[in-house]
């Protein structure tokens, strides 16, 4: 699965440092201290957003860690080893969003 350059720009536009890879036919995006929105605990951290339908969601978002100041979500995703490192996720269904800056725009909605 390829994405048009101007969908990865503006992923670089929030996060200057976003890398791509593969794995097991999923494709992803690596979002190095991306700053989430206020009242999270950290302000900023690694996220990687996978693009594609996967484990039932139309794209799903990874994180770092789990977020301290949310203790409400559903974090259904602990520790999945992706690209080499651990990840977390919540329970968070989002519409088939065409654009991959609206897919991560809807997961990151769940902080708000």
């Amino acid at each position: 699965m390829t994405f048009p350059d101007d969908q990865i720009a503006e992923l670089k536009l929030l996060c200057a440092g976003v890398q791509q890879g593969v794995e097991a036919g999923y494709p992803y995006f690596l979002l190095p201290a991306l700053r989430l929105p206020a009242r999270c605990d950290p302000p900023s951290m690694d996220v990687l957003l996978c693009p594609a339908s996967r484990d039932g969601y139309a794209s799903r978002l990874f994180f770092a860690e789990r977020l301290k100041s949310h203790p409400h979500l559903n974090w259904n995703v602990n520790r999945v080893r992706i690209l080499e490192r651990n990840w977390d996720a919540f329970s968070w269904r989002v519409n088939a969003e065409p654009r991959l800056i609206q897919k991560l725009a809807a997961h990151l909605r769940a902080l708000k």
